[in-house]
């Protein structure tokens, strides 16, 4: 997978007079490896990592699916500044399980030089289930930053990937999209190198506001996930899930197929961060029970 930015990053390629791309400390890296144990369990079989990427051990806290281990990844750089360039590679073999998620929120600082890029790499193999569920990304001012993601997933996996973007610092000088620039890209395709979709958002605010009538009017943070399955548990779960506008709550969500009948996509627009949240969980419970027949575990008060 490519760490080079792409031609929306073009203005900002500067790069830092005093730590450029690649410095120690820079290019974090991380690999993880969950196979099935002699007793059925799926276990954190292999694991590489680079700083600033930390792992935590596994844990198996889901009374629900007790045999599946729960993964965090920390950072021990702080926020990701400009010239940073991240990797992470998630395999899941043969009929393993796994839940990733962060410690924390990933704050993007401001950068005057340069941009951050996470490069990741998703391969699920028969009959694998991921859930990947990170904390919100919170882009600072003239924050420019890339998530390219690639995905490898079997016809009888499963994966339940989610991304979430707040407006930036809102309750602090009022940062609210004045980031320069998000790229997120999101492809996916099958072991033989059949690709099933791809997908690309880039958000530059000083020229195309997010606020505008059509885009993000009157909401903050948005989740992008990507379900890819079985399509007889896709359809299970399209038909189960109603799109709505909550005034109430200020959160609003829709679903739609995703092309080649791999899975499905859904939307999550909210004016505040843990009605977000919420509902990608409650998605995730759904997929979850189609699949396992088993529902999410209740979030941790502290998260």
């Amino acid at each position: 997978m490519s760490s080079v930015p792409g031609y929306e990053f073009a203005p900002y390629l500067t790069e830092n007079p005093v730590l450029p791309a690649g410095s120690a400390g820079k290019r974090g890296y991380l690999r993880m490896v969950f196979e099935m144990d002699g007793e059925g369990r799926s276990v954190l079989r292999d694991l590489e990592r680079r700083t600033p990427l930390i792992v935590q051990q596994e844990l198996y806290f889901d009374e629900q699916m007790p045999q599946m281990p729960c993964v965090y990844i920390l950072s021990s750089g702080g926020p990701n500044v400009d010239g940073d360039r991240y990797e992470q590679n998630i395999t899941v073999r043969r009929g393993a399980c796994a839940h990733v998620s962060t410690g924390a929120a990933t704050k993007l600082a401001e950068m005057h030089h340069d941009c951050s890029i996470m490069t990741q790499r998703f391969t699920l193999e028969d009959d694998a289930y991921l859930e990947y569920l990170p904390e919100p990304t919170i882009p600072c001012r003239h924050t420019r930053y890339a998530c390219d993601t690639s995905i490898e997933v079997s016809p009888s996996a499963t994966l339940f990937y989610s991304e979430i973007y707040t407006c930036g610092r809102r309750y602090y000088g009022d940062e609210r999209f004045v980031y320069d620039v998000l790229s997120l890209s999101v492809r996916g395709s099958r072991p033989g190198g059949d690709e099933l979709f791809r997908e690309k958002m880039v958000i530059r605010p000083y020229e195309n506001s997010p606020l505008s009538v059509g885009a993000m009017n009157g909401y903050d943070v948005f989740a992008n996930v990507v379900v890819l399955t079985p399509e007889s548990i896709a359809e299970t779960v399209y038909a189960s899930t109603e799109p709505f506008i909550d005034r109430d709550r200020g959160v609003a969500a829709g679903i739609t197929r995703l092309p080649s009948a791999c899975g499905l996509s859904f939307r999550v627009l909210g004016r505040d961060t843990e009605p977000v949240k919420r509902v990608v969980r409650e998605f995730c419970s759904a997929v979850r029970m189609a699949v396992k027949g088993r529902p999410l575990f209740d979030e941790f008060p502290w998260r």
